[in-house]
């Protein structure tokens, strides 16, 4: 199937934006290597480390999130230990959960030693 344009339109922007493209996509590997796109930017830098590793516990006790250095999280609750694990992402004071069964959950720190998720308040121990 063809596609037929109209004989008056002007091509010189689409042109343009072709040549523009095929220059930007011809970069070198190594190029590309050392910049990375803007997610995975994004992804490292709330990879990198940051405060809010260790315990996190509510005030009576029943709720305990370990946030390990490795992205990691271990939650209990009551006599149930590792209620729940998974991988977490920190990006400035705001986490992001995402439990290996697939639920996903979120909180904000806020302060150095104050995390409020789900409802809760948990403190650092």
């Amino acid at each position: 199937m063809f596609t037929t344009f109209p004989k008056n339109l002007a091509l010189g922007p689409a042109i343009t934006l072709l040549a523009t493209c095929t220059s930007v996509s011809s970069a070198s590997g190594e190029d590309r290597i050392h910049d990375p796109s803007p997610h995975q930017r994004t992804k490292q830098e709330a990879m990198a480390p940051h405060p809010y590793v260790g315990m996190w516990v509510t005030d009576d006790g029943y709720v305990r999130h370990e946030l390990l250095a490795n992205g990691r999280y271990d939650e209990a609750r009551g006599t149930r230990d590792s209620a729940y694990q998974g991988r977490y992402e920190v990006s400035g004071n705001h986490i992001e959960y995402w439990d290996d069964t697939g639920f996903t959950a979120d909180g904000d720190f806020v302060d150095e030693n104050t995390l409020h998720h789900g409802g809760m308040v948990l403190r650092r121990r």
